[in-house]
């Protein structure tokens, strides 16, 4: 699925295998690489493409997060969820990060971990460690 934008536009994709394009002044090629998620946003000067992580990566951290706080099954943990509405205080989360960075073999750089507020982008940025580490 291909589409054409032009001027100012917010759009959101949801296909798997959906591919973009936006035509600005000169055309650009832009592909979800398998995300949920695409979002573009159209300023005068930028243009901000935001990915949201892959499902798969939301739903490990979910449960990670679910573990590391002894929630419930049945509590809903979703992308969008912040890890203070879970009840978790600063050494929550640091734990939060231990164990990703036990379950996906990665080192997060402290800055970049203190700055993680939801499940989401924690799991953005545990694909973008992976992926440097390829």
């Amino acid at each position: 699925m291909a589409t054409t934008f032009s001027a100012s536009v917010s759009m959101q994709a949801t296909s798997l295998a959906t591919t973009t394009r936006i035509s600005f002044q000169k055309p650009v090629l832009v592909s979800n690489h398998g995300r949920t998620n695409l979002s573009f946003n159209l300023s005068r000067t930028r243009l901000s493409i935001s990915c949201a992580a892959k499902q798969e990566t939301v739903e490990k951290v979910s449960e990670i997060v679910k573990k590391q706080l002894s929630l419930k099954d049945d509590q809903q943990v979703v992308a969008e969820t912040k890890f203070v509405d879970l009840g978790a205080d600063s050494l929550d989360t640091v734990e939060i990060v231990m164990g990703l960075e036990e379950e996906f073999g990665i080192q997060m750089a402290e800055e970049k971990a203190q700055k993680i507020a939801t499940v989401e982008q924690a799991a953005e940025l545990i694909e973008e460690l992976m992926q440097a580490k390829k």
